[in-house]
């Protein structure tokens, strides 16, 4: 657990470092954040707290936990890897607040060519890989649920402004991709 932990420690430190390193550095034109980010920090954390709370405990625990233990490791690096290709393919265009930058202009390659929000698809495989890592059912529910939550409504108020902002060349785009799960969703 301890490794977990530590994991998730430094996780979360990598992205409010990236968080803190780009405030300021980019001219923004339009903003439509909503409270979203700050309604996913406290989500997320609301997620870490019950999972690692609930994990701790024997209630739900799946056995063999080895092998839980390392779908999970997997997940995460799967979810690690997805997360960081996604802000590379936004390059200068990547911001954590739902906003737009000058010359903002709408990606549609790499990961952005199958769907919408493969950072959001990167984080919450992070999330679910920590907490299947943790060898307990009830505590991958806790985690997912409010991070699922979280990233609805992030989704829902960055797409209406997605829209907004580029009109008939995101309806298009949305037309083309699913959200957030190849084939599915």
């Amino acid at each position: 657990m301890i490794i977990i932990i530590g994991f998730s420690y430094l996780y979360g430190l990598f992205e409010v470092v990236m968080n803190l390193r780009q405030r300021g550095k980019k001219p923004v034109t339009a903003s439509g954040d909503k409270g979203s980010l700050r309604l996913l920090y406290i989500l997320i954390t609301v997620g870490y707290a019950l999972s690692f709370s609930i994990g701790a405990t024997r209630i739900g625990r799946m056995t063999p936990w080895n092998a839980f233990f390392a779908v999970g490791v997997v997940t995460v690096l799967a979810g690690l890897t997805i997360r960081v290709r996604s802000m590379l393919n936004l390059k200068q265009y990547f911001t954590y607040s739902v906003a737009q930058t000058e010359n903002h202009m709408l990606i549609e390659t790499g990961l952005y060519r199958i769907i919408r929000h493969p950072g959001y698809l990167g984080q919450l495989m992070i999330f679910a890989g920590i907490s299947i890592s943790l060898s307990n059912w009830l505590a991958v529910l806790l985690m997912i649920l409010p991070t699922a939550i979280g990233y609805s409504y992030r989704i829902k108020v960055e797409e209406d402004f997605m829209v907004e902002q580029m009109g008939e060349s995101y309806r298009s785009y949305r037309s083309r991709t699913k959200r957030l799960i190849p084939l599915i969703y």
